[in-house]
Formats: C-alpha cells, structure tokens, sequence
C-alpha cells in the first residue's frame, strides 16, 4: 500500500478512535514514516473478523486490533443484531485479567445500555465458565466473554454466548455457531463509526451471589464420597485460582498447594513461554511443587480456566507424568459411566477413537461432531459428557454449556479420591483400559505458516494425491468433508490421520493416532510397539507428506 494511502486511512482512524492511548499510538506510526510503512500496513489490513470463535487479535491500534474502537463496533452491532431478532432479557458480560479486558467489558455494557438493553457485568475478573453459566442462570438473551483463553500475553478476545431464546435447548448457554456469527459479522460492519456509537450508563455490577452460585453448583456435581487427596495447583497466571479453591473446599476436599509464583493473575504471564498448559515447560513449577508436597494429582487451568491439564506420579520417585488430553477425557468418561451418568458421550472428529470403542463397550450412546465445543454441546440429543483433545471438558453440560476447566478438575480429583481410597491409582485405571481396548497413542504434527496460501496449496495437493500407505498399512479409506469442513481424515488397519487448517491460529494440523491391541498380557510390549509406530513410523511420515521440515 502506498505511503500516502496509508497516511489517509490512518489519519482517518485517529479522528473516530475513543482511546488517548491508541490514538498515541497511531500519531506516532505516521511520525516514523515510511520507515514504519510495514507495521500500519499490517494494522490497516483489513478489520478483524468476526466469527464463530468471535473476535480474537493483538492487542493494538487500528482496524486489524483488538482495541477500544474495534470492541465499540462489535458491541454495537451484537446489539443491534439482538435487538432484530426481537428477543428480551439481558447481556451479561464476564471478562478475564487481561490488558484491555475490564475496559472493553465496560464499554460493551454502556454500549448495550444506549440502546436500551439490560446489561449485568460479572463482579471482576472470573473464569470463562462462570460467564457461561451467568448466560443460563439469568436467563440472558446472550453473554460475552472478554478473553484470550490461553493466547499470548500481546493478545485479547471476545467471545458470544447465547441464551435459550436464540440458542435453543442445547445451544443455550452455548457458543454461537452459524448462522449467528455471519449476522453479528453483517452488523458490525454496518454500525459505522465508533465515534458514533451512542454510550449508555455503566450497566448493573452483579455481586458474588453469581460466583457463589457457580460454586455450589459446581461442587455438586461430584457425589459425597472419599476426600482424602493431596493436590497441587497452578492457574497459569489466570483468574482460575479463588474459584478452583472455593469449588474443592465446598466439595469436601482440602484446598490444593497453589504454584505461588503463578497463584494472582498477571497479564504478562511472566513464568511461562506462552500460557498454555500444553506447551512444554508451561507446568514445570507445578510438578515441581507435586513431587516436594508429595501429591496424589497435579493440575493446572489455563488462564481463563475453561480448559483442564492433569498430571500423575510417574514410575519414579519425584518424577510426574502429564496425561494427553485424550487420556484424562477418556478417563472422565469412564468415571461418569461408572457413576451411571445416563446420556449420550460425545467428542469430535479429531480426538482418539478410544471414546467411541469404550461407548460401545458400556451400550452407551455416543456422537462425534467437528472440532469445537459449540458443535459438541448441540452434537448430541441428551448430553451428558464431551470432550475435546485439545484439553476441553464438559462434564455438567447442564450447568455449563461449554468446556469447563474447574468442573473438570474436581471431577477428576472424585476420580483420584476414589482409587486411592481402594488403593489404586489414575495410572492403574489407565493400564486397565489399554488392556481392554488396545493401547491409543495420540499425537500432532503442525506446519506453521507466514503465508496463509501455504495451507490452501497443502491442503489441496494431499487430497489431490494421498498417502497411499501408512506404517507399511494400505490407506483403506480417505474421507474429505468438504464442503462442510476443510477436513480430511485417512484411515488403515492400526493408524488414523486426520488434517486440518487450525481455526485459531496460522497453522496446518495432523491429528495422528496408532492403535496396538495388548496380546498376551503384556502391556509394556504393547506400549512400546504404539510409541515406535508413531514416533519412528506416522509422525516422520506425515510430517514428510505436510512438508514439515
């Protein structure tokens, strides 16, 4: 783009901005002209998008931004969108610790106010699920959450829940999904200038009866039963913490040993690479504090505490192991079955087959949907459990309509408390359903791109020309999803791939699965052949078909 085309759009930026800070910003980009010419150009790319994640970007000036002007646009047309589906009742609005979170939740509250909608703030900085469960508590025509879940520090989101009215039974409380995302997107575009945008009083500030509602609710959801467990816990830096704590302690357990290094929210995240329980080293302070308490389960929340990571005593003393998100939903499940939680299990195309082969076992009701917790939760008539690989769990999807980080830790913890008290462990029950049902070793492989087209380009050339083979197995089946998904899924005797764009971030992923049965009893041979088939075998296969270097 030209300097001075550039210089108009940015001039033109500064005159609707409602921040000094952006505005700053901005004034300082054009003083360093043209040496600055490439970062405007990448903030006056385009405008975020909304869709069915909402909107979720750097925190920065300009349209391509998260900032005050881009959060008073789509404020101002979610509300306009809700007002022309003509239902009453009120936005209840949560947002997490984050630089900018508080402020772009104020401002969509006032937003909602000019235009004569009930707008009911969440009494400071809570977890996604409270949020959540606010939306089907109050009855809300719809909720937002201002997070970035476990993004980078730089970033910030905002993400919309609708209440039953729009969302129906299984959507209410939910996430939206299509065709919402593209009427919000319409009318966000059609809101003109942020400047424009009538402000409001600062809406009604709910007090901790709604926290305290989530609590109880929450520890309801495990049954009176064996308390005597040690756990070590860290929020990540998040707004977790008080609520994890209250949540155990109303359940009857002790309060975890909390990472105090990690224990307040900080939106620098100043411990950890990147805020995400699964990148390595994000839990090493955890562990840590697991082996010098000596603990029976370590767990860790991301920063908006809707996603849950659990790790176990390992074979050596002071040595801890990390489950796969696969392996604690399938352990969950399990759990609920047992306890004769009535319904159907769900999960999505792309986490382990494990769920799916222990469903048909049990003579339980089970579905698979796409990625995303707001296809699992409308996926199945009668839910009763979904997970996500990706470390996402709904085990109360009555209570919440999303993945739940807190109810899934004390669920877990039930688990643990159960098995110790008869003397066992999570990793016994681990070895017991490898034995049934075959060792499923689960892994990823990701090409990251600077140039989007990469992926488009990718993606066509393997269904253009597949694998024809995997582990020295023919391929017996390619199934592409489009148009419905950009999705493809490859199948042999003992392995599955499943490939697919990532939708949050600029990233290709295979979702890689070996499947070794256990023959003679021996375990260990079993797991053994599963990691060198895909350690040795499919990772270095597919990474190869990717062009993963």
């Amino acid at each position: 783009m030209a300097t001075d085309d550039l210089r108009r759009l940015a001039e033109t930026w500064l005159a609707d901005d409602p921040d000094p800070g952006a505005r700053d910003e901005i004034r300082d980009l054009l003083a360093r002209l043209p040496d600055s010419a490439a970062e405007l150009a990448d903030r006056f790319a385009g405008p975020l998008t909304f869709g069915t994640a909402g909107l979720r970007g750097r925190l920065r000036a300009g349209p391509n931004g998260m900032n005050l002007a881009v959060v008073t646009r789509a404020a101002a047309g979610l509300i306009g969108w809700l007002g022309a589906q003509g239902e009453p009742g009120p936005l209840v609005i949560g947002y997490d610790a984050r630089y900018g979170s508080r402020d772009f939740a104020e401002q969509t509250a006032r937003v909602a106010t000019a235009a004569g909608r009930e707008a009911l703030l969440l009494p400071g900085p809570l977890p996604t699920p409270v949020l959540a469960y606010a939306v089907r508590r109050l009855d809300a025509v719809a909720g937002v959450m201002v997070t970035a879940s476990h993004n980078p520090p730089q970033d910030n989101g905002y993400k919309v829940y609708l209440g039953a009215r729009l969302g129906g039974p299984a959507g209410a409380g939910a996430q939206i999904v299509p065709p919402a995302d593209a009427g919000i997107e319409a009318a966000i575009r059609a809101a003109g200038a942020a400047a424009e945008v009538p402000l409001g009083e600062p809406g009604t500030l709910l007090d901790q009866t709604i926290v305290q509602g989530y609590v109880d609710s929450a520890a309801a959801v495990v049954p009176a039963g064996s308390r005597e467990l040690t756990v070590a816990y860290t929020p990540l830096h998040g707004v977790g913490g008080q609520v994890l704590a209250a949540t155990f302690t109303a359940a009857g357990f002790a309060a975890p040993a909390v990472v105090a290094e990690q224990a307040e929210p900080d939106p620098d995240f100043p411990t950890v690479a990147f805020p995400n329980p699964e990148e390595p080293g994000a839990m090493d302070l955890l562990l840590a504090l697991a082996a010098r308490t000596d603990a029976d389960l370590a767990i860790a929340n991301d920063p908006d505490a809707d996603r849950c990571a659990i790790a176990i005593p390992g074979a050596e003393p002071g040595r801890w192991r990390p489950l796969s998100g696969d392996e604690l939903g399938v352990l969950l499940a399990d759990h609920l079955i047992r306890r004769g939680v009535a319904g159907t299990y769900a999960t999505t195309i792309v986490s382990s087959t494990l769920l799916r082969a222990l469903c048909a076992a049990r003579g339980v009701p089970y579905a698979e949907t796409l990625t995303g917790f707001k296809w699992i939760v409308r996926g199945a008539e009668g839910l009763a459990y979904g997970y996500e690989e990706a470390l996402g769990y709904c085990v109360a999807p009555e209570l919440v309509r999303d993945k739940d980080g807190i109810t899934a830790a004390v669920t877990v913890a039930d688990l643990a408390a159960t098995l110790k008290a008869e003397g066992r462990s999570l990793a016994d029950r681990l070895d017991e359903l490898d034995a049934e049902f075959g060792v499923h070793r689960t892994g990823q492989v990701s090409l990251r791109v600077e140039d989007l087209g990469r992926i488009t380009a990718t993606m066509a050339r393997i269904r253009q020309d597949p694998p024809k083979s995997l582990l020295g197995d023919p391929v017996t089946e390619v199934e592409d999803r489009l148009p419905d998904a950009d999705v493809l899924t490859l199948r042999t005797a003992r392995a599955r791939v499943v490939i697919r764009p990532s939708g949050t971030e600029p990233k290709l992923k295979a979702y890689l699965e070996v499947v070794e049965p256990v023959t003679g009893g021996d375990l260990a041979a079993a797991r053994a052949r599963a990691v060198a088939a895909m350690e040795s075998g499919l990772r270095p296969e597919i990474s190869a078909a990717l062009g993963v270097g």
